[in-house]
């Protein structure tokens, strides 16, 4: 009787352990659904997932394939900073004035679909409502309408994409930029979701260039090497996938193992119109990796 119940036990342990393991883990059969892998970037076909401050090893050697289960410490939100607003030339006190106030104007003009902006480079009430609903769009904080750097880092990011760039095909292709950290979608040459922001790779683990599929999804998939959920997981190359981001996205002090984070919105969307077999783009290459 001892010895069943012993033999029970080790058949339990087993199957917790199994549990997870397929998220953001290193995958030697990788992804064959698509064109060839290219070769690895640093250690990116390793791990992924999750993002995370950068540590040591991350540069000069692979990392434990064991995760720690020491709690790591959250990294701090970098917000669009509030200190000394420069008040409006025109005295319109709903909203400070930032320094980047007529690029940011410049840019959603021409983006559009955020309200009606003067390009004068000074604060109004229609440009402070405008600002505002860029800023919530795209999760940047504080959404206050002052036109600080993450709002003129996010705002020219996406006036400058351009989408054609991606060898989008004939179906449902999603397009990753890795130079200026953007996503979108595009079926039979016309786009089905804007451009929008995302974070990559971080140095080390840079996010490979490349034409993929999707080979897995999961609405919410476990990271075992980070211990940590990956809400909207669509896998692409190894595993590396889409997901929607575990922290503040416009941090650029951190980044991902390799995958692609994305706003909640976004990673909704995408999760959407993707499926099993969905061509990704991916090119470029992030600054600093």
């Amino acid at each position: 009787m001892k010895r069943v119940r012993f033999t029970a036990r080790v058949v339990a342990l087993a199957a917790v352990v199994l549990v997870g393991v397929g998220a953001c883990a290193l995958d030697p059969r990788g992804d064959r659904a698509g064109a060839a892998a290219p070769a690895p970037v640093a250690e990116t076909e390793r791990v992924s997932g999750a993002s995370a401050v950068p540590t040591p090893d991350q540069t000069t050697g692979s990392p434990s394939a064991v995760p720690s289960r020491t709690a790591t410490p959250k990294p701090s939100r970098t917000a669009e900073p509030t200190a000394a607003p420069k008040p409006s030339p025109t005295g319109f006190t709903g909203c400070p004035q930032g320094e980047h106030q007529r690029a940011v104007e410049t840019y959603l003009a021409r983006l559009g679909g955020f309200g009606q902006v003067t390009v004068d480079g000074k604060q109004s009430a229609a440009d402070c409502a405008a600002i505002k609903k860029f800023q919530r769009r795209y999760g940047i904080s504080p959404a206050a309408g002052r036109a600080g750097p993450s709002t003129y880092d996010v705002a020219r990011r996406l006036a400058t994409t351009d989408v054609h760039r991606c060898q989008a095909g004939s179906g449902l292709t999603f397009c990753v930029d890795l130079t200026r950290q953007t996503v979108w979608a595009m079926r039979g040459g016309k786009i089905v979701m804007g451009p929008t922001v995302t974070r990559t790779g971080m140095a080390g683990y840079a996010t490979p260039a490349g034409t993929y599929r999707v080979g897995g999804r999961n609405l919410k998939e476990w990271s075992n090497p980070y211990e940590v959920w990956l809400p909207y997981w669509q896998r692409f190359n190894g595993g590396i996938g889409f997901h929607e981001t575990t922290t503040y996205l416009h941090n650029k002090s951190i980044g991902s193992h390799g995958c692609v984070n994305l706003l909640h919105q976004d990673a909704v969307r995408l999760w959407e119109l993707g499926s099993i077999g969905t061509r990704v783009v991916v090119f470029g290459r992030r600054p600093g990796t």
